[in-house]
C-alpha cells in the first residue's frame, strides 16, 4: 500500500501564494508521474500540473505562468508552488502518482491524496 499526505492549503487572498507538498510512502520501488488535480465545488475534477520521472512538466493553461511543479525524488515528494492566485483557483487540490510497487516491478498503479483546501478570498 501507499500512502500520500498532503500539506500546504489554506485561506489566502487574492494575488498571494501558496506551497502545496505531498509526501508518498509505503510498498514504492519507483514513481513515474506525480501530478496535481484539483476539484471545485459542483465542477470535475481538473488537471493541474504533471511532473515525469525525469522532470518534463505539463500544465493546465489557467494555472501556465503562475504555478510551479517541482519533485524531489530522494524524498518521494511533489510540490505545487502557487503564486499570483485567484478566486478561481479555490478548491480542493489532491495530488496523485503513478508508482511501480516493491513487490511487482512488473505493474504499475495510481494513487490519490486525501486533498487539501486552498481557499482565495479577500
Amino acid at each position: 500500500q501507499v500512502q500520500l499526505v498532503e500539506s500546504g492549503g489554506g485561506l489566502v487572498q487574492p494575488g498571494g501564494s501558496l506551497r502545496l507538498s505531498c509526501a508518498a510512502s509505503g510498498s514504492i520501488l519507483s514513481i513515474n508521474t506525480m501530478g496535481w488535480y484539483r476539484q471545485a465545488p459542483g465542477k470535475q475534477r481538473e488537471l493541474v500540473a504533471t511532473i515525469t520521472s525525469g522532470g518534463s512538466t505539463n500544465y493546465a493553461d489557467s494555472v501556465k505562468g503562475r504555478f510551479t511543479i517541482s519533485r524531489d525524488n530522494a524524498k518521494n515528494t511533489v510540490y505545487l508552488q502557487m503564486n499570483s492566485l485567484k478566486p478561481e483557483d479555490t478548491a480542493v487540490y489532491y495530488c496523485n502518482v503513478d508508482y511501480v510497487p516493491d513487490y511487482d516491478v512488473t505493474v504499475h498503479y495510481g494513487s490519490w491524496g486525501q486533498g487539501t483546501q486552498v481557499t482565495v478570498s479577500s
